[in-house]
């Protein structure tokens, strides 16, 4: 395909970037708990940039501005008063180098808006999370330089009596701690990890102890950001410099390039001086700590100016006054990317990570990046090593200002690494031969984000997942598609049988691969044209269900309300709750209790007002409804439902639920609307394994944010058409004392009835 085919269709993809902009930026607030819930928003807001939004536009593609004071700072001004970056950001501090000098380094907004404390580039501190990996990657090679490590040694020869189960014949080495290709099962940081005694210590080693994982992908063979990788190589540079890792740190590699206001622990100064941070609706945290205390993989404590002092030093070949932090050759080696899906799409160096894909470009391998998310805090670091220039933009809300910031920065000094993309021409494959792309993928890091792909005749590969809905993948090369919702890439792997094996997508996180799941048995009694064996083998890929033809799925069996929570979390990525004295009297010893008291814990059930839950009982579709319902409010207004028709039986106190789940899909075949639209949900029904099986699948599935989107839109236009007015004021305030008493005495009733659910 040729690059002007590509760049094709620009009014209907950068329509198509806005909304995915628009969406994305919105998955740090409560709308992604409402997909993955709890863990999923913790995984991806703490130590890497896993929600990456689509750039805006990559900008015209004119005469390069030269990068110099003048013009730097101008673009910086103008970009920060923007509109839309101003939604992004309380404060935020920004270093530009190039040339071995700094161009710009300027403060915007606010270190603390309560106080009124602006931002100062030299001395407000930021949390840049997992742009620590990348210092943690200089210093394992310092320790390559000295000969104390080897990158193709197996770790263990670092931490030789650490235990855990790899069934490969392949060891973990550092390189692929170093690249994020270690297969490891996924060990993502915990919400107690995050905590508010700042006097409390907790050891590298003893963390790593306590939560090594198994390896249970061949090494090499995957991309997975990995959390436990970086904090594993922090724990080898402990064990071969000798000194505790902070040291290690402040004497090899601050002190000698000046970052006099870098760290680890939010104490003294850097406490002093460290930006209030701010969660994504603006409302300020307190000041925590991490753990284990000093984080190699995710909590560094620095400046805008100490940053940049690293940058200079790391495009001058490490070289740092009259010393060197680093030998050009390896500068040289960390700036190469050593895994990548395809060309046009690298993953990793050692130490960094790939851009931001541009739209019908790529992600160049001629730019080397690292960003971080911690609770209230974002960063992103890019360099461009044959341009000898570099960037560092930091903020203190979690959100999406670098997924602004980048593209509009290459569009303006460098837009050569924005020009579409040079393939050769490309006959696509017909649907037949598609068809081996079909399936299910789970991300590796987070399983509850779901791909599914289906290769149609008209159509070709359509791709769908819960955040976007369908669109149409166009094939331009082997394995490689171009998103038609944007011009973006998304490639496949093969396995070394040929056979498909993992996806990497440019949206929802493109740190990672998707894998395929497993070609479902079926089970003895599905049928492969029941009406929900869809929904039944999509799970069984997935590896919900034992992929086993000789089991039994016995579907009308019913589910518990112990049963449903535990199969709701688990599909949704989250443990049980580690809390020693359960909420409820009746769940102590229960295979569920831990389940059931982390749905507590999250708000999603509360029990019958009595102390007791009833794990044992039958649960009734308006009661799953109520305690989705308790998830998907946090983000969703229930008046945007208050319209929805239903049919049949409803308790008063679960009709806001139920309206909420039929409107959003959440159900199967068997809710089917009337022809005047009512709906019923067999709201008073036992639930049955093969109902459970499509609601568990429309968790993983269903578009919610698309759909409530189109129905906010629906009800927008409706009330235009019919020139709704505002009731007279006197007309709203009709109501007796004796009405408000009477609705108040309602209210109690069905909370009371509610609190059963």
């Amino acid at each position: 395909m040729s690059a002007i085919t590509i760049k094709g269709r620009e009014n209907k993809r950068r329509n198509g970037v806005s909304v995915i902009l628009n969406r994305l930026t919105q998955l740090t607030k409560p709308s992604l708990w409402t997909k993955a819930f709890a863990a999923g928003i913790l995984a991806l807001s703490m130590f890497a940039s896993t929600i990456h939004a689509a750039d805006s536009d990559n900008g015209s593609a004119g005469q390069a501005l030269p990068l110099n004071g003048e013009n730097a700072t101008a673009f910086l001004d103008e970009f920060f008063a923007s509109e839309p970056a101003k939604a992004q950001y309380v404060g935020a501090s920004v270093v530009i180098v190039k040339d071995g000098q700094v161009v710009a380094q300027k403060g915007y907004g606010y270190a603390d808006r309560e106080k009124e404390a602006v931002v100062d580039p030299a001395s407000t501190v930021f949390r840049v999370a997992s742009v620590s990996k990348t210092f943690t990657a200089v210093a394992a090679m310092q320790l390559v330089e000295q000969g104390k490590i080897n990158l193709q040694d197996d770790f263990r020869k670092y931490v030789p009596d650490l235990s855990f189960d790899n069934p490969f014949g392949k060891p973990v080495t550092i390189e692929h701690l170093l690249t994020h290709t270690t297969g490891f099962e996924i060990r993502d940081p915990q919400p107690e990890d995050i905590h508010y005694d700042l006097d409390k210590i907790v050891e590298i080693e003893d963390y790593v102890r306590a939560h090594m994982p198994p390896v249970v992908r061949e090494p090499g063979s995957s991309y997975m950001y990995d959390n436990f990788g970086s904090l594993l190589l922090g724990l080898i540079v402990e064990k071969a410099s000798g000194e505790p890792f902070a040291s290690y740190m402040d004497s090899n590699v601050f002190q000698p390039l000046g970052m006099a206001s870098s760290g680890y622990k939010p104490e003294g100064g850097l406490k002093e001086k460290l930006a209030v941070g701010y969660d994504p609706t603006g409302k300020p945290l307190d000041v925590y700590a991490v753990t284990p205390t000093v984080m190699p993989h995710g909590g560094m404590l620095t400046t805008a100016e100490d940053i940049g002092k690293f940058m200079i030093a790391f495009l001058n070949g490490g070289a740092a006054g009259s010393g060197r932090i680093l030998s050009d050759n390896s500068v040289s080696q960390m700036e190469q990317y050593r895994s990548s899906i395809h060309p046009l799409l690298p993953d990793t160096t050692y130490g960094f990570e790939a851009p931001f894909q541009l739209q019908g470009a790529g992600a160049s391998d001629k730019i080397i990046t690292k960003a971080g998310d911690l609770n209230g805090f974002s960063s992103y670091l890019f360099l461009i090593p044959e341009q000898n220039t570099g960037v560092f933009l930091t903020y203190n809300k979690l959100g999406a200002l670098r997924n602004l910031f980048y593209p509009q920065f290459i569009a303006k000094f460098f837009p050569q690494y924005a020009a579409p993309a040079k393939l050769d021409p490309f006959v696509p494959q017909s649907a037949e031969e598609l068809a081996k792309f079909d399936g299910y993928y789970a991300d590796l890091r987070i399983s509850s984000l779901v791909h599914s792909l289906n290769a149609e005749a008209e159509s070709g590969l359509v791709v769908s997942d819960a955040f976007l809905g369908p669109r149409v993948l166009k094939q331009v090369d082997d394995n490689l598609f171009v998103d038609e919702l944007a011009g973006q890439f998304t490639a496949f792997k093969l396995d070394a049988s040929g056979n498909v094996a993992y996806l990497k997508e440019p949206y929802i996180n493109p740190l990672g691969y998707a894998a395929k799941g497993a070609e479902p048995a079926g089970f003895a009694d599905v049928s492969e044209d029941d009406a929900y064996a869809r929904y039944i083998l999509a799970l069984q890929s997935l590896g919900h269900y034992p992929n086993d033809a000789d089991e039994a799925f016995v579907p009308e069996r019913e589910v518990t309300r112990g049963e449903f929570v535990r199969n709701v979390l688990e599909a949704s990525g989250i443990k049980g709750s580690k809390t020693t004295e359960p909420a409820f009297s009746d769940i102590a010893g229960h295979p569920d209790a831990a389940y059931v008291q982390m749905a507590y814990e999250l708000g999603m059930v509360n029990g019958d007002g009595a102390g007791k839950f009833e794990p044992d009982r039958g649960i009734a579709r308006q009661e799953v409804a109520v305690m989705l319902w308790r998830l998907y409010s946090k983000t969703y207004p229930a008046e945007l439902f208050s319209g929805v028709k239903l049919a049949g039986e409803t308790s008063p106190w679960a009709v806001p639920a139920v309206q909420m789940l039929a409107a959003l899909g959440i159900h199967g075949p068997e809710v089917q609307a009337a022809e005047d639209g009512a709906v019923d949900y067999l709201s008073k029904k036992t639930l049955n394994r093969q109902e459970e099986a499509a609601i568990l699948y429309a968790l993983l599935t269903k578009p919610t944010d698309k759909i409530v989107a189109e129905l906010s839109q629906k009800q927008a236009a409706d009330a235009a058409a019919d020139g709704a007015e505002e009731a007279p004021a006197d007309a709203d305030d009709a109501g007796t004392e004796a009405d408000a008493d009477a609705d108040a005495d309602a209210d109690a009733d069905a909370d009371a009835d509610a609190d059963a659910a």
